[in-house]
């Protein structure tokens, strides 16, 4: 009996072992043009042995978290309610922020993770600081998750992913997404177009290098499926291309302070004061102002009520300056997603993906099918498809 019982433990530990590996990096704020600015030779290493598309276009808004939410979920920002990185919810009257417990809270989350559905289906899967991994959405975290530390170096979060490759067969993620806070980071601080942003950019590149080796070396190489991503661009920005929204919307007539802020504000307007914002929005120079959910549909955003009544968008490389004023930095993002400054990365390479292929630009929603895709699970219904990326696919 005790034969047979390790036989059939050790028969299920090679089937586990079979199944495929998916690693996900994103490497925030990294913009689809970087590669021919600055120099990324390992990131070039990979678009000719496996695939990189000429961009890949993030949704609207072009903020991290709802772009983070919407890869692994295949649903754009009006569907799974991570309006913004910071928003007010009418119905439960709290206000969603990074720096907030209410960042934790799961009703905020609608969707299913693509960490969720693996774990349903019999797969183990590990996150290292992706937003939404540390939050318990439907009761449910991967195998694997850590709490957002901003000083974990970007190093020491590749090196973890490397040691969970390594672990018994039994406890082995193969799904692994990881969140690198940078070159964002240096790009906000000091502009996308600095040489602090090109070292930076320079830097991660080498980090991605140097994980790929280690991959490389690992018994089970021959597996993974590396896909490498961000979720948005940067714009240069500047204190001199600012607009003050006070000038033109008093706050008086607002129902709540604004939320998002600085390039995007959502506005919820007193109900005597509609028709003057309505009117207000079409006159401020450099900006676009939206009756929220009357939106153009290509931004697929505006009917989820946390968009609240009006949604207003500065101009690329522009400002709003909102009440408390915001801190206008040398880089930003949040625009418009048709701005090219705004378009993201990705690099994939490994046994699915084809050798030296060039991918046309495509929604990151798309990535939600293609990691099930990958690892052979079933999804539930999504605004991402499969097809724009079939293509990349042997």
């Amino acid at each position: 009996m005790v034969c047979i019982f390790m036989c059939i433990t050790a028969i299920a530990y090679s089937q586990q072992n079979e199944k495929p590996y998916v690693i996900l990096i994103s490497l925030d704020g990294f913009r689809h043009d970087f590669p021919a600015m600055y120099p990324t030779p390992n990131l070039n290493a990979i678009a000719r042995e496996g695939v990189k598309a000429k961009a890949m276009q993030p949704c609207f808004p072009t903020k991290t978290f709802p772009n983070h939410y919407s890869m692994v979920t295949g649903l754009y920002p009006d569907h799974h309610g991570i309006v913004a990185n910071k928003f007010y919810d009418p119905a439960s009257g709290k206000t969603f922020a990074l720096t907030t417990a209410e960042k934790s809270d799961p009703s905020f989350y609608s969707g299913e993770p693509i960490w969720n559905v693996a774990e349903a289906q019999g797969i183990k899967t590990a996150a290292y600081f992706w937003p939404g991994s540390d939050v318990p959405v439907n009761g449910r975290y991967p195998s694997i998750w850590k709490a957002y530390n901003k000083h974990t170096t970007l190093a020491q979060r590749l090196d973890s992913v490397v040691q969970w490759l390594q672990l018994p067969p039994e406890n082995r993620p193969h799904f692994i997404a990881i969140y690198l806070d940078q070159p964002d980071m240096a790009e906000h601080e000091f502009g996308p177009l600095s040489e602090e942003a090109k070292q930076q950019v320079i830097l991660t590149d080498s980090l991605i290098g140097i994980f790929q080796r280690a991959i490389n070396d690992l018994p089970v190489a021959d597996k993974i499926n590396l896909i490498i991503v961000s979720d948005h661009g940067l714009s240069e920005t500047s204190k001199e291309k600012a607009v003050k929204l006070e000038d033109y919307i008093p706050s008086r007539w607002l129902e709540y302070p604004t939320t998002m802020g600085n390039p995007v504000v959502f506005l919820k307007a007193k109900e005597t004061y509609y028709d003057s914002i309505a009117f207000a929005v079409r006159s401020i120079p450099h900006v676009k102002g939206y009756v929220s959910k009357k939106m153009p549909r290509r931004f697929h955003f505006g009917k989820n009520p946390r968009s609240l009544d009006f949604t207003i968008i500065a101009e690329a490389g522009w400002s709003i300056i909102t009440n408390p004023p915001e801190l206008i930095k040398k880089g930003n993002h949040g625009y418009d997603n048709r701005e090219k400054d705004m378009w993201a990365i990705f690099y994939a390479t490994g046994p699915a993906f084809k050798k030296g292929y060039v991918q046309q630009m495509f929604p990151n929603i798309s990535i939600y099918p293609l990691i099930a895709y990958l690892l052979g699970i079933q999804i539930p219904p999504a605004d991402g498809k499969l097809r724009p990326v079939r293509k990349m696919l042997k």
